[in-house]
């Protein structure tokens, strides 16, 4: 038994259109529906009773790679392949079976699916703002210039959070109406500016997710021409337009197992949504989750520095000399020097389970050292790991005392075996940035 009864007829397509048909089927289903055998390495592989955000995150950016291509040049073998099946389509196909009206619907069908997935997942990184996280205080104290445009961008969108929840709201909202499909237009629409404005700022920011944003637009786009010219004929000449309501005659068996794809995708976006909301409450994947050491958050001047035991005075040139330094809330130390700085030229993505691995914060600076530290509080010992790759071998071994609750004298040796000190005074301060506009203000 077939799973769909094909007695409702075939529809009046033209020969060109038929072709065209062929090739955007099979080349959308080249590039959406996983062939890879890696893909489904990654669902046996996950721990399905307690599901890691980042792993259910990453299915859902799932693009096939052909011959190890990477960017836009990976979508050109499926384009050869599916150009070149369009034509041996008929060769298969004599007696010209193949119902057109019901190739466009399962096409429709996948690139709904596999759309709502795709953008539902960022919705939920907006939703609970992680995916452009609120600048760091080492970020606060970095001059506009040393950054990369793409951090920028996000720091601009991370601290107006409420503004990154919004546009996490709408693609949730796209995404849910493109599981039904009467609302399968207005889903497409929307995404179609929303995520096709994404592209252009990925471009513009060299955000580095531009080829991915691409792929989306691209889907939203085919989806949407299904009701283009009725919307056209409507909207721009004024004139009674009928609204497709084609859809197929499917068996008994067929509707079961499509209710049972349905209940698998809503159950996979639920169990996404609820891990995407744990890693917000429990340690965002962007931020390094070990703490950092009590007391010492804040902003410090270096008031005395020597190095070899030899007093630097302060100097903006000095390479070894530092200028500043920052604790974090988190293990993170950023100091502030002279010396130059090969940048990390990564976008920061990425789930890492070390804390310095996780580099969002020191990706695409130029400007701050940063390190992820240990602390021995028994014996106040403090181990300094550069978390740039470019600086992997910097390193300090330090030991700190506190002469009081805002000064920090550190001493120890750097990765050459010189010796430092360093007397740090904290700088208390309020930011701008914190205090808005909405009420009086005296720094």
């Amino acid at each position: 038994m077939s799973f769909f009864n094909t007695s409702n007829g075939a529809s009046n397509w033209k020969n060109h259109e038929k072709i065209l048909l062929r090739t955007v089927f099979i080349y959308f289903f080249i590039l959406v529906v996983p062939l890879d055998w890696k893909f489904y390495r990654e669902i046996f592989s996950a721990s399905w009773s307690d599901p890691s955000f980042y792993d259910l995150f990453k299915l859902t950016t799932y693009i096939p790679r052909f011959f190890s291509l990477s960017g836009y040049f990976n979508w050109l073998v499926p384009l050869v392949v599916a150009i070149s099946g369009a034509f041996i389509w008929p060769l298969a196909d004599r007696q010209q079976k193949t119902d057109y009206g019901k190739l466009y619907y399962w096409l429709r069908v996948i690139l709904r699916y596999r759309l709502a997935t795709g953008i539902i997942a960022f919705g939920f990184i907006k939703l609970f703002p992680l995916q452009m996280p609120y600048p760091s205080l080492s970020n606060l104290h970095t001059n506009y210039g040393d950054f990369l445009p793409w951090k920028i961008y996000y720091h601009t969108l991370g601290v107006a959070q409420p503004y990154e929840v919004f546009l996490g709201g709408v693609e949730l909202l796209a995404g849910i109406l493109l599981l039904f499909r009467r609302t399968t237009t207005f889903g497409s629409g929307i995404i179609l500016g929303f995520t096709g404005n994404v592209f252009v700022a990925n471009l513009a920011y060299d955000a580095g997710q531009e080829v991915y944003s691409a792929y989306l637009t691209l889907i939203a786009a085919v989806l949407f021409a299904y009701d283009a010219p009725r919307l056209y004929r409507l909207l721009v000449l004024q004139k009674y337009t009928i609204a497709n309501k084609f859809r197929p005659l499917t068996s008994r068996n067929f509707r079961k197992i499509r209710l049972l794809l349905k209940g698998a995708t809503a159950v996979f976006l639920l169990i996404l949504g609820f891990s995407t909301y744990a890693n917000y409450k429990n340690g965002p994947y962007k931020i390094p989750k070990k703490a950092g050491l009590n007391g010492t958050y804040g902003y410090y001047n270096v008031r005395e520095f020597r190095l070899n035991n030899q007093v630097i005075p302060y100097s903006r040139t000095d390479t070894n000399r530092w200028q500043n330094v920052v604790f974090e809330k988190w293990a993170t130390i950023s100091i502030k020097t002279a010396r130059p700085i090969i940048p990390d030229l990564s976008n920061g993505e990425g789930y890492h389970q070390n804390d310095i691995d996780r580099n969002y914060e020191s990706a695409g600076v130029g400007d701050r050292r940063y390190f992820a530290y240990s602390a021995d509080t028994l014996q106040h010992k403090l181990e300094l790991s550069n978390k740039n790759k470019n600086h992997k071998t910097e390193h300090y071994a330090l030991q700190y005392h506190f002469l009081n609750d805002s000064t920090i004298i550190l001493k120890g040796v750097n990765e050459r075996k010189d010796s430092v000190y360093a007397l740090l005074d904290r700088i208390t301060r309020k930011y701008m940035l914190y205090e808005g506009r909405r009420k009086p203000i005296k720094l």
